[in-house]
């Protein structure tokens, strides 16, 4: 355990400046609050927040943030209070303890909430100072540095899982390798210790075997640097045991047969250097292709910098090469913590990282907290591609990103209102995969807004959130006018009033906060009328249900049906699969909780099965609606086995002016096909017309409408 001059003198020797007093005082208040507390290793509990501490001081952190880790528990887990350390220490650092300890506060029923509340309140806290953050993934690094002497090997995994689902892409985004690193394969230890033995011992196996070769080929680029008259360092190291299982895994492959386990780095003084040793590295060694990564030119989203190329090196070794200037290579070390130049009074703002501001964004568009995790770390885990807008900005994007994706990156409302994308020039789907290097430019307009259907095409986190966040409120409203439809006719049938005064009392009761989401309850079919008639009627009871007749008989467009006109498809209105209606047939809908109305025709089999009248409602096709959209009705045909015979009937559908949507092969026989197919009309009458022709073909055997 180090101690107080030790820590003094450490800090002092980077930040002469530093508040010594300050930090004395803090060490003698941590030691006194936690007292005579013990951890699980047996060791005093004040060694933690001490240890914690000195991982800041070794990467030159300001005295506000060693003095943050050393009181960093005292909140949570010892009688202080935070006003006792704001009088004692100051407003700043009762801040900063706040931010840390509020992440771990929160309790909820559900581990998995409660893990997504707290990343959630993690990003809050860090948004407003960067340094809770750096704080915590010291705390995080020394837990785990001591997770073997939780006895529970459940909770050891669980603590496990958090830290590789949440703190390793975090330290990764900062930027802070050498955490990072650590902080993997000491959840992969707990996590996979098999496979992280066999690793292991697969290394030891080769060390043991083979004359190390990293000397050798270190000394070899050496004296090919020295020859060009390139002053330069060079290091080299084997890769984590993680980071080989992970490229064992992703590529199939077994341990022997990996060939560049070894990376090297040059660090040198200027850019213009960087370059000069890529050439000398490229002209003396075979570079293996599409193994060359440029990150100087286009920096990674967390400010890593740095020029990686394979080569057939020294010793007829395959082996990575990374070259970087001295800063670069601290950077890649410490990330943000590297250039986190502090002095007492100052205050930075987190909010000026991209990648922060967009885990704000997506927060502040998300439903909840464990919606809020799955999209961050859609944000935080994949490879990158770096895209440009007509203008040369560079864009960067998880790997298999869209170009809806791209139009969220640029800005929300881009994304909001995209009507077509041009990629390189050429008009392209929106749904286009991009690649490394693409110019896109997005065409939008002011009466665009986002498809449902764009969230099949989309992976960054961002760009999930706000089309989610579209649909939630469309549906919100679709919700409300069902809900109200619904409840006026029920009480209609039950020939019962209900004042605002008891709505309001029904709000209550069901623990609604307005009579507008209790609407929305009976819309998405959570609560029925006879719900609501008990609660105002407590001492009535509902006239008896009358189990629906097979068919029941439709509403005219112009009664008082519930309009589906302009309903979202995939959202409050699905139309089912067991009889496929269209425009035209008699229809029913059936409110299904969390989904709205379903769609049957009248005479569908399927509603002779259900009971709940509540839940039935009367609805029809609106006139413009035939207009405007297509369903697909499904067709049974029976043709005879010719040449042609398929396309002829593809043909015949087409001519008119039908789209067949899919196409199943039921049965196949020497003389007959039987097919299954999916056209898309406008209305009933429309598909008659389609098998009447196909009925004229001399091929058709018989044509049915399913």
């Amino acid at each position: 355990m180090i101690r107080q001059f030790e820590l003094v003198e450490r800090l002092k020797a980077y930040d002469p400046n530093a508040d010594e007093d300050l930090l004395n005082r803090a060490y003698v208040f941590s030691m006194k609050a936690h007292g005579s507390q013990v951890r699980l290793s047996g060791d005093p509990f004040f060694s933690h927040p001490l240890e914690v501490a000195s991982l800041l001081v070794d990467l030159h952190l300001d005295c506000y943030s060693i003095v943050t880790a050393l009181l960093h528990d005292t909140v949570e887990d010892t009688l202080a209070t935070l006003e006792e350390i704001q009088e004692l220490f100051g407003p700043e650092i009762a801040n900063l303890v706040d931010g840390v300890t509020k992440i771990s506060l929160l309790e909820l029923q559900s581990e998995k909430t409660q893990q997504a509340e707290n990343f959630r309140k993690l990003v809050l806290a860090m948004s407003t100072d960067i340094r809770v953050l750096l704080v915590k993934l010291a705390d995080r690094l020394h837990n785990m540095r001591t997770l073997h002497h939780i006895p529970s090997a459940e909770k050891r995994q669980r603590i496990a899982r958090e830290t590789m689902d949440i703190y390793v892409p975090l330290s990764e985004r900062m930027g802070m390798q050498s955490f990072k690193d650590e902080l993997e394969n000491l959840a992969f230890a707990q996590l996979n210790p098999e496979a992280r033995e066999s690793v292991e011992s697969r290394l030891k196996f080769l060390h043991e075997t083979t004359e190390n070769p990293v000397e050798n080929i270190m000394q070899e680029l050496k004296e090919i640097l020295d020859s060009s008259h390139i002053a330069a360092q060079v290091t080299g190291r084997e890769k984590t045991p993680y980071s080989i299982w992970v490229k064992m895994q992703s590529k199939n492959i077994a341990f022997e047969q990996l060939s560049d386990i070894m990376a090297f780095r040059i660090a040198v003084d200027s850019v213009e250097q960087c370059y000069q040793v890529l050439g000398v590295i490229h002209r003396n060694y075979s570079v293996v292709p599409g193994r060359f990564k440029d990150f100087i030119s286009t920096p990674k989203p967390n400010e890593y910098q740095s020029l990686h190329t394979t080569v057939i090196g020294p010793l007829n070794h395959r082996i990575e090469v990374q070259i970087r200037t001295h800063e670069m290579h601290r950077i890649a070390e410490f990330g943000v913590a590297a250039h986190w130049q502090y002095k007492q009074g100052d205050t930075h703002d987190g909010g000026q990282y991209d990648w922060l501001r967009t885990l704000l964004e997506i927060m502040e568009h998300a439903t909840g907290p464990e919606e809020f995790l799955e999209y961050t770390k859609l944000e935080m885990f994949r490879d990158q591609v770096f895209c440009f807008t007509p203008k040369g900005d560079l864009i960067s994007l998880p790997r298999g990103a869209s170009s809806i994706d791209f139009a969220y990156a640029v800005h929300s409302a881009v994304g909001d209102h995209t009507v077509s994308v041009k990629i390189n020039g050429r008009q392209m789907p929106l749904r286009t995969i991009l690649q490394n290097g693409d110019q896109v430019e997005i065409i939008t307009s002011k009466t665009q807004s986002p498809s449902p259907t764009w969230e099949r095409y989309v992976v960054t986190g961002k760009a999930r959130s706000r089309i989610r966040r579209f649909i939630h409120s469309q549906q919100r409203g679709q919700f409300l006018e069902l809900g109200r439809s619904i409840l006026e006719k029920g009480l209609k049938n039950e020939k019962k009033e209900i004042s605002d005064k008891n709505l309001i009392d029904a709000v209550k009761c069901l623990n609604y906060n307005t009579i507008e989401d209790l609407y929305i309850s009976i819309g998405e079919g959570i609560h029925t009328v006879s719900d609501i008639i008990a609660v105002v009627y407590p001492d009535d009871k509902p006239s008896s249900p009358v189990v629906p007749p097979k068919k029941v008989k439709a509403a005219s467009p112009s009664s008082t049906a519930i309009s589906i006109k302009g309903l979202i498809e995939g959202m409050t209105v699905h139309y089912a699969a067991c009889c496929h209606p269209l425009p035209g047939d008699a229809i029913t809908g059936i409110v299904t909780e969390g989904k709205g109305v379903t769609i049957h025709t009248q005479d569908c089999e399927d509603l002779s099965k259900f009971s709940d009248t509540e839940r039935i409602v009367e609805i029809a096709w609106e006139d413009d609606l035939t207009q405007k959209n297509r369903h697909a009705g499904r067709l049974k045909i029976t043709f005879l086995n010719i040449p042609g015979s398929l396309a002829s009937v593809s043909t015949t559908i087409s001519t008119q002016g039908a789209n067949i949507s899919n196409i199943k092969v039921a049965n196949r026989t020497v003389d007959f096909w039987d097919v299954l197919i999916d056209v898309e009309v406008k209305n009933v009458t429309h598909l008659k017309s389609v098998i009447a022709s196909l009925r004229a073909l001399s091929i058709i055997n018989s044509v049915e409408r399913v």
